[in-house]
């Protein structure tokens, strides 16, 4: 157990390393367990920015520089998707534990590897997003599992409109590097796409409110290969409308979608069926789940207030790791079962063939229980 705060690199100055990181993390109410350490950013004078805003003591465009600085006890990963296995390994080779953004890497064996490592190096890895953190969410999986609707048959979770939303965030428009953010990795490959950017989302839900999955297939493919931004045009080649059918135990299937326009669902939240009953965002048979009160663990005053709160969670969980040897139920193996969905549905979709997953995922690795 330490009492010295963690010093926090934040890599990456774009819409969520300012957003969830520096926002979060420069507030005085964290100060007695992490502060800012340093910032970098390849984008010539971003980091610098960043740093005179936000308090950080060092900046760097270079991230092995802020990787040699010793001050830099942890670090959270707010780069495009693409770059998080290689910045993740280099971190934990450097000694340096890790909070990956959404999602941690982009295949299962990038997963073992980071896993492997981490574990030969004694460094704690947090991966968002960490759904199962949620009281509502808690609540939903105990009734669940006491049968509150019965026998679960089947469910359907997903996203739609994310791809003009990151188009249209605040950090895209302004006359400054620090509101300039060049959004077109979101629809490159590789790491872009609706379903690694906000589909991870409702897979967490889904499997920590479920269980695992154990079977999926899929069709995927590119809507819209051009998008208008900035007055130019951003060529487009991830696969931006996807559909999974998933196999989890018990004969229980799930339709999870990622796609350009339109939900029927509640946001991240699945629509869950059962013989007895249903769940519907977060009401089960019409009781809703959420409590007066309830909060995230570590999202308290401003912290409530502020967007991202739920990534400034997942970064406060590896904190508390780091300090007092509490494991976070945010976990790498969580993240690597949802990655092996997301892959092994792109495999399904441009084989035609239904694909068997390599990872299944324990319950305490879901939400901490026995």
């Amino acid at each position: 157990m330490s009492t010295r705060p963690v010093g926090m690199g934040v890599v990456g100055a774009g819409a969520i390393g300012i957003r969830a990181a520096l926002t979060h993390l420069s507030l005085p109410d964290v100060q007695d367990r992490v502060r800012l350490a340093a910032v970098c950013d390849p984008a010539p004078g971003r980091a610098r920015a960043a740093a005179e805003k936000y308090g950080v003591p060092r900046w760097y465009e270079d991230f092995g520089s802020l990787l040699a600085d010793e001050g830099v006890d942890s670090v959270t990963l707010c780069s495009p998707i693409g770059l998080h296995y290689e910045q993740g390994l280099a971190a934990i080779e450097a000694g340096k534990h890790v909070h990956f953004n959404k999602t941690m890497a982009l295949t299962v064996e990038e997963c073992d590897d980071l896993i492997s490592r981490a574990a030969q190096r004694r460094v704690r890895l947090v991966a968002s997003p960490g759904m199962m953190l949620y009281p509502h969410n808690q609540r939903l999986r105990a009734r669940l599992r006491e049968g509150a609707i019965g026998r679960v048959l089947w469910a359907i979770a997903g996203v739609g409109s994310v791809g003009s939303y990151h188009l249209q965030e605040e950090f895209r428009a302004g006359n400054d590097v620090l509101t300039q953010v060049d959004p077109t990795w979101y629809f490159r490959r590789p790491g872009g796409g609706p379903m690694w950017d906000v589909v991870v989302y409702c897979l967490h839900n889904l499997t920590g409110l479920l269980g695992p999955v154990r079977r999926v297939a899929a069709m995927s493919g590119l809507a819209l290969p051009r998008r208008e931004y900035a007055g130019g045009v951003i060529e487009c080649d991830m696969d931006d409308s996807t559909f999974l059918i998933l196999e989890l135990d018990e004969a229980v299937y799930s339709l999870v979608y990622g796609t350009v326009e339109g939900t029927v669902v509640s946001w991240f939240q699945p629509t869950i069926f059962g013989t007895a009953g249903s769940v519907v965002g977060t009401e089960l048979n019409g009781e809703e789940m959420r409590r007066e009160g309830d909060r995230l663990p570590h999202v308290v005053g401003e912290h409530a207030r502020l967007p991202e709160s739920h990534v400034f969670e997942d970064m406060m969980q590896l904190v508390d790791w780091v300090r007092e040897g509490i494991p976070s139920i945010a976990s790498a193996e969580h993240a690597r079962h949802v990655i092996d969905i997301i892959e092994s549905g792109y495999r399904a979709a441009e084989t035609g063939c239904t694909q068997d997953l390599r990872t299944t995922l324990a319950v305490d690795e879901a939400d901490g229980s026995a």
